[in-house]
């Protein structure tokens, strides 16, 4: 089994800068040549923008190559944007999307060994250990989610529990019963299996249970503080997407819980402009934007993730941290001039303890004007009057600090459609 480093699972993590500027030089261009050489996508994207791998010689050349759009996977579906042959494929998964057709993505042997290694290298800097036993909630299949983080902990030496998403109770029933060191789900389910371990009646205090990653969608600051208090556990954020490589693109480590570190030696990242797609210096808001470096089936090349963060100095590793995601360039949503994102709602619903971290948002048309409604429960049961007072302070809340006016809906506990993965929190019903 591969050793850990003095601070980390792999001793590139301890790199200096210079090291890594050098080792992302060379893979960089590699990756671009393999890219031509053996994918038709990019050979013929990048004859039409007049690039040519040749032209890549320092990090800053990257700029100069065309972006890749998730409509670019759906537009070579399935099998499109191999870059070796397809009976070299080991596995296939595929995002579910919400329109159109899936992106599928494949991988060659190389591409899974790298893959459960660079998870094992998240598990281990948020704190987990070989022996640890891991609860694995994030659904298995098609999903990257589910199988990157098994074959990881694995990887690392730890037991896995398999459970994948949905049948909430069973799993607060063998969270209480096989009593796992860690588990790795998305942190609005984690939210629903609080819930049903509240509803069981768990000890909390009494489980082995010390550390949830989670990741696959975005949460904020806030909360984490709610499901590390209720389930007095360290809650750290994982980042990652399918089209990139699955979970492991980063990952926040225990020692300082600042944002997740990006494993750079393996994803180079960018922030750019939503709109101009100008490349932005670190520390400015923008679209986060990344080049595979070590991929073999499917390399990719500047891929617009359109999540909005920044990238911040590395603290407990080298290599650069990014921000907590604020929102996606696409669902940000526009209401009478004012751009939303729902983390923002969310926020104010977990600014008040009377309100279940659950919500649903929906926007539509009144008449000529936008209108927004935010649907949340209590968490406990209580008069009719603290209904109304909690409704009205939301609703002071989103327009003073987010700057809309909203109707609000308080309900009682449960009221809300629970999620087995990540929640639809937005629903837009208004036709552009």
């Amino acid at each position: 089994m591969k050793k850990a480093s003095g601070i980390g699972w792999s001793d590139v993590e301890s790199a200096s800068r210079d090291e890594l500027t050098a080792l992302q030089t060379q893979r960089l261009s590699h990756t671009l040549w393999h890219a031509y050489e053996n994918s038709r996508f990019y050979r013929d994207k990048f004859d039409q923008h007049g690039v040519h791998p040749q032209d890549f010689q320092h990090l800053e050349d990257l700029q100069k190559f065309p972006f890749t759009e998730k409509s670019d996977l759906r537009d070579n579906y399935p099998f499109g944007m191999l870059a070796i042959a397809r009976d070299k494929v080991q596995r296939v998964h595929a995002s579910s999307g919400t329109t159109g057709k899936p992106t599928v993505v494949c991988y060659s042997k190389a591409d899974i060994d790298m893959w459960a290694d660079i998870m094992a290298r998240s598990i281990y800097a948020a704190g987990g250990r070989p022996g640890d036993m891991i609860h694995v909630a994030y659904g298995y299949g098609l999903f990257t989610g589910g199988l990157g983080a098994h074959y990881g902990a694995e990887k690392l030496g730890c037991t896995v529990i398999p459970m994948s998403g949905g049948q909430t109770e069973k799993q607060a029933t063998l969270i209480q019963d096989f009593n796992p060191d860690i588990i790795m789900v998305t942190p609005s389910y984690m939210q629903n299996i609080a819930d049903e371990l509240e509803r069981q009646g768990a000890n909390v205090q009494q489980l082995n249970l010390r550390l949830g990653i989670f990741g696959a969608e975005p949460w904020t600051e806030a909360m984490r503080n709610n499901i590390e208090q209720r389930l007095q556990i360290q809650a750290l954020d994982i980042y990652g997407l399918s089209e990139i490589i699955g979970g492991g693109v980063a990952q926040e480590c225990s020692e300082t819980k600042d944002g997740p570190t990006i494993w750079e030696d393996h994803f180079y990242p960018e922030i750019i402009h939503p709109e101009s797609g100008r490349v932005q210096d670190d520390g400015a808001s923008g679209e986060l934007v990344f080049t595979s470096l070590t991929k073999e089936a499917m390399p990719i090349i500047r891929y617009r993730t359109r999540d909005l963060s920044r990238l911040l100095p590395g603290t407990a590793r080298t290599m650069r941290r990014m921000d907590k995601i604020t929102g996606r360039s696409d669902d940000m949503f526009i209401v009478r001039g004012v751009n939303v994102f729902p983390s923002q709602i969310e926020e104010q619903i977990l600014a008040q303890p009377e309100l279940a971290p659950h919500y649903q948002i929906e926007v539509f048309r009144q008449g000529n004007l936008d209108a927004v409604k935010v649907s949340v429960e209590l968490a406990t049961k209580c008069p009719q009057a603290v209904r109304e007072q909690s409704a009205q302070q939301l609703q002071q809340r989103i327009k003073a600090i987010v700057g809309i006016s909203a109707e609000i809906n308080v309900g009682e506990e449960c009221s809300i459609p629970r999620s087995e993965g990540k929640a639809k929190r937005l629903i837009d019903h208004r036709r552009f």
